[in-house]
């Protein structure tokens, strides 16, 4: 399978609570990650066993060369543009019970472009790189026969031609708010709509069925790439010929084991271990 998007070097402070707007709090830990949606998805994809190429950009700079290790241990092919901006950079502030707030500066992600897409079962990308390199993606992937995986983080209006190119949309529940109800957004062109609802777990609708996929009981430490790893193993299965509704739940083990280590990249799980989930 073939991931398009963003790759960061995610800055991580840890609190006992989010400041509030003005407030300064004492940290209670710092650390230094590898992040980013796409470089955390196609992370995930590979753990959860799919064979993976990553497309995307980074700085030439000590950032980007630790985040292009990170992706060949993780035995992930890669097509990246080596940028003269910088590698892109994730603030995030944890809190003891595992929110977070982010802000995500662009950096070399800005010059993400798609000229190809290499052969791949599906394509999975997101919205941290420009949206005429996701269109191309999506164009490119549509017209080799590729199933087509979107995540619309973050969140932005997506164009009509944009939509039936989309074979599964995957947004969380206030992403879906921003662009449109997932009846909408169906009947615009997209294949199923696969809302995830922390907690609450996964709501699931295509042009002639709806279900509800419950939440796996966990306890979470932080949260941040949980949705990354949702949408990694969503992707893997569905390469792997699961069909949807197995490679839902699949995703949704995926999403809850994530929350229960730190990091992006260091949260996400592995086929064996999501395979133990889903048997308990």
């Amino acid at each position: 399978m073939c991931v398009v998007g963003s790759a960061n070097l995610d800055l991580v402070a840890s609190t006992l609570r989010l400041p509030a707007p003005g407030e300064t709090v004492l940290g209670t830990d710092y650390a230094e990650h590898a992040g980013g949606k796409g470089l955390n998805q196609a992370v995930a994809a590979a753990r959860a066993g799919a064979t993976t190429t990553f497309i995307g950009a980074v700085g030439r700079d000590d950032a980007g060369r630790f985040l292009l290790d990170q992706l060949a241990g993780a035995g992930i092919d890669t097509v990246v543009e080596r940028s003269a901006r910088p590698t892109g950079r994730a603030v995030i502030t944890v809190d003891a019970a595992g929110e977070n707030s982010i802000v995500v500066v662009a950096g070399a992600n800005a010059e993400v472009r798609v000229t190809a897409v290499p052969p791949a079962e599906v394509l999975l990308t997101q919205l941290e790189v420009p949206l005429a390199a996701v269109a191309a993606a999506l164009e490119l992937a549509r017209a080799a026969g590729t199933r087509t995986v979107l995540n619309p983080a973050p969140a932005v209006q997506l164009p009509d031609r944009l939509l039936p190119l989309v074979d599964v949309l995957v947004p969380n529940e206030h992403e879906l708010g921003l662009i449109g109800s997932a009846d909408a957004l169906i009947a615009a062109g997209v294949g199923a709509v696969v809302t995830t609802l922390g907690a609450a777990g996964v709501r699931v609708i295509t042009h002639d069925q709806e279900w509800h996929v419950p939440p796996f009981p966990v306890e979470p430490v932080d949260t941040t790439g949980a949705g990354d790893a949702f949408c990694g193993a969503l992707a893997a299965r569905l390469a792997a010929g699961d069909p949807l509704d197995l490679a839902v739940r699949a995703a949704a083990a995926a999403g809850a084991l994530a929350t229960t280590r730190r990091g992006a990249v260091p949260s996400m799980p592995t086929a064996v271990e999501i395979a133990a989930l889903l048997a308990r």
